[in-house]
């Protein structure tokens, strides 16, 4: 079998690719901010006994919630937002090797500014 040519691709040159979930009706798709390894002293918290992180960056964004006419009614979110979120919100989902959470935009506690 004859090999395929490609450009080559320089080590670290490799770009993340968009994730490809798109969220229905009133979802929003976060990613959770990764927090600095935490140490006590001289002792280092494991990750089994760290706290969630509460602050999140939308991915993607639903079209919105139907109203009772049948209207969509657009989401107050955009991709790229900063937003908080509560410990156990969500749903946790794996798109490729990226770890995600899909919510309601109600479980959302508020926008960062």
């Amino acid at each position: 079998m004859p090999k395929k040519k490609g450009k080559p691709v320089a080590k670290g040159a490799r770009t993340r690719a968009k994730s490809s979930l798109r969220p229905l009706r009133d979802r929003v798709v976060v990613r959770r901010k990764e927090e600095a390894e935490q140490k006590v002293g001289s002792i280092v918290v494991p990750d089994s006994a760290r706290e969630k992180p509460l602050e999140a960056e939308v991915v993607a964004v639903g079209p919105g919630r139907l109203s009772e006419e049948g209207k969509v009614l657009p989401l107050d979110l955009e991709a790229g937002d900063r937003v908080l979120i509560g410990k156990w919100s969500g749903t946790e989902v794996t798109v490729g090797s990226e770890e995600l959470l899909i919510l309601k935009e109600d479980e959302i506690l508020g926008v960062l500014g």
